[in-house]
């Protein structure tokens, strides 16, 4: 058969039910392909709209995402999603047309290196030799991108060999020897930690989207209960332990709760899993934690004492570590009670410095309370994705997030944008659930296009923005920090989103008056197709608390 038809083939076998992509030149035979392979395919407005979208089906399915694009201006419009998952380790299988063999190399007609433009930020790559290897090469994706640490995995195919006749067999297994993930974890080091933590008097569990991806969360939330332990969560592994909880300090990090950062600052015990001790959590790397030692759990052993040295490695996926964990944990028999000074002062935390914001004395709509309300309209129980920007801050502040896989954001690369392709992408693969896109007026216009293959495909996502008319979080760092001079961040009044969504083919609604929110975003949630609603809110508005880029935790302000 052709190449292209077994390409169809082996991703039937892998599971794909969707694809997300463009047509163009170079991977026209694919695309012929799809005429008779019985996949959905989405045709999206852009390919990063395509490359989003992929990513918002892993995140909320735990699937293998995928996305397809021609070659040049195609394969380069993917580069910021492929970093994007990278960066958040995001399992998405990219496949890419290239230029014929024979133009490789000579500045050809939509020629790009792919291949290398894209290695350093992929977890795989291969640009495909001979057509016979195509078959093994996209199994051997689809097992790299879900494996171990999920990432992205680009194969980049030249024309020619798409088109070209192979003999096809089906890949049983796929074994490769230079790569092995290790799971299990070492047990000698499990024990340590388990007896770490029973002797710790100022104990944190710090968790991350390592959580989430290693489907731990029931696991997380056997491990903190068996204790008292108080739990944090970064941005990116928010609702992997059930929020609100009494053990839980809320978001740690930049814009996180003062309890979680003081916790940290002051712990003599931090217990990682699944985080990577990023800038945003650590703020100023030599005076963060001064008072702790470090268990570091993660599936990559490259992460862990790459920022923070770890006193107890334990190299392994969470799943596996955290369930030995609790057994080795239960074992020792801890007392509880040594933990009472240290939750006594946590609460004192709690009383002194709760999560609030002054709400308008008017019908304004603050931003605070817009997610508040859309925490109210949709009980909680949506998907919700964002953008990036105060929005995405204060809905990680203030919506409550009870389970994993509810909330999907750009956290590492932190890609305006990536919110309603996302969404899209979300609602297709959970098309039983509630998607909600928190977007911000600066951000949704960067592929705002993508409502047209909403509309197109009937995909009903809701995308409610906090429309202030500046790039939000941009001006507040020049208020704080610069200032107050405001250079290119009035967004003034355009466009009129009502207008946009009707265009694209969507519903359009404008909302300003805080005491019919509720109800008003709950008729928009229940209106058929998608929906687009320009939310104004305060103009100049402020995400707090906050801690100023390399400061201190307990320098924080706000």
């Amino acid at each position: 058969m052709r190449a292209v038809d077994a390409l169809m083939e082996c991703l039937k076998a892998e599971g794909v039910d969707v694809v997300f992509g463009l047509p163009g030149g170079a991977n026209l035979p694919t695309y012929d392909a799809f005429v008779d392979a019985g996949i959905r395919h989405i045709l999206v407005r852009h390919e990063a709209g395509g490359g989003h979208a992929a990513e918002g089906y892993a995140k909320a399915t735990g699937k293998v995402g995928v996305a397809f694009a021609t070659s040049g201006p195609g394969a380069t419009n993917l580069l910021t999603p492929i970093t994007d998952a990278m960066m958040d380790s995001v399992p998405v299988v990219f496949i890419t047309g290239q230029v014929r063999t024979e133009l490789l190399g000579t500045d050809g007609f939509q020629e790009a290196d792919t291949i290398g433009i894209t290695m350093p930020v992929v977890k795989h790559s291969v640009m495909i030799q001979d057509p016979q290897e195509i078959p093994r090469a996209i199994h051997e994706a689809f097992h790299i991108a879900r494996s171990g640490r999920p990432g992205p995995v680009l194969v980049d195919i030249p024309m020619d060999l798409s088109r070209a006749e192979i003999a096809y067999e089906p890949v049983i297994d796929v074994r490769l020897p230079g790569y092995q993930p290790k799971l299990e974890g070492n047990q000698k080091q499990i024990r340590q930690a388990a007896k770490a933590l029973a002797s710790a008097q100022r104990p944190v569990i710090y968790a991350g989207g390592g959580v989430v991806n290693a489907e731990a969360s029931e696991e997380l939330v056997e491990f903190v209960t068996s204790d008292r332990f108080p739990i944090t969560c970064t941005l990116m592994g928010l609702g992997a332990f059930p929020a609100p909880h009494p053990q839980w300090l809320g978001m740690l990090g930049m814009h996180g709760t003062r309890a979680a950062n003081y916790a940290m600052d002051e712990a003599d015990l931090i217990c990682a899993v699944g985080a990577r001790f990023d800038d945003r959590i650590t703020g100023k790397l030599s005076e963060f934690a001064p008072r702790a030692k470090f268990i570091h759990i993660d599936v990559d052993p490259a992460e862990i004492s790459k920022n923070v040295p770890a006193h107890i490695p334990i190299v392994g996926d969470a799943k596996h570590v955290l369930s030995k964990l609790v057994v080795e944990y239960r074992a020792i028999g801890a007392d509880p009670a040594r933990l009472d000074a240290w939750w006594s002062r946590i609460e004192g935390w709690r009383a002194k410095h709760p999560l609030g914001f002054e709400d308008s004395s008017d019908n304004e709509i603050k931003p605070q309370f817009l997610i508040q309300a859309i925490y109210e309209a949709t009980g909680g129980q949506a998907i919700i994705t964002s953008d990036v920007g105060q929005h995405q801050m204060w809905t990680a502040q203030y919506y409550d997030f009870p389970a994993p896989r509810r909330w999907i954001n750009s956290g590492g690369l932190g890609t305006m944008g990536f919110g309603l392709p996302a969404a899209m992408g979300a609602q297709v693969g959970c098309p039983d659930q509630l998607v909600v896109c928190v977007a911000g007026d600066g951000s949704v216009q960067m592929n705002a296009q993508e409502l047209a293959t909403c509309a197109q495909n009937e995909i009903p996502i809701k995308v409610f923005i906090m429309n202030n008319g500046y790039l939000g979080m941009v001006r507040q760092w020049q208020e704080l920090f610069w200032d107050r001079k405001y250079s290119q961040v009035d967004m003034g009044d355009f466009p009129d989103f009502v207008k946009l969504a009707e265009a694209y083919g969507a519903t359009g609604m404008r909302l300003h008056d805080k005491s019919t929110l509720v109800e008003d975003l709950k008729r928009a949630i229940a209106t058929d197709g998608p929906v687009v609603v320009d939310v104004r809110v305060t103009r100049e508005e402020n995400t707090y608390p906050m801690i100023p880029a390399g400061s201190a935790a307990r320098e924080m302000v706000g």
